[in-house]
């Protein structure tokens, strides 16, 4: 499980205080022009499970519940990266859906 399998859910989760439903992508790539290609289509894989109605299927709990895709990096984004995420998020949130990207601390 990870971005460069746009066919897998990372993963899927409750969070306990909110009540969210988050989708979670496993970043673990250098960050480079394929790495922009692969990601957006890991967003976009993604964006159709929730759309298309198969989180529903998959799990039934999430329905009427807020929905949250998260990204989590290994490595620190660059500027053109963190571009890209800004205009993820608002076509992200356009659809009704929260969008949080995050990097993990040094030396994971």
């Amino acid at each position: 499980m990870a971005v460069d399998n746009p066919n897998v859910i990372d993963a899927v989760g409750t969070e306990r205080e909110t009540g969210i439903v988050v989708l979670t992508v496993s970043d673990h790539l250098e960050w480079n022009d394929d790495h922009l290609v692969t990601l957006q289509e890991k967003l976009n894989a993604y964006l159709h499970f929730v759309l298309e109605g198969q989180l529903l299927e998959d799990y039934p709990s999430a329905r009427n519940r807020k929905i949250r895709i998260e990204v989590i990096h290994k490595h620190r984004p660059h500027t053109e990266a963190l571009a890209f995420l800004s205009k993820a998020r608002a076509a992200i949130v356009a659809q009704g859906i929260e969008f949080v990207h995050r990097s993990l601390p040094e030396g994971y």
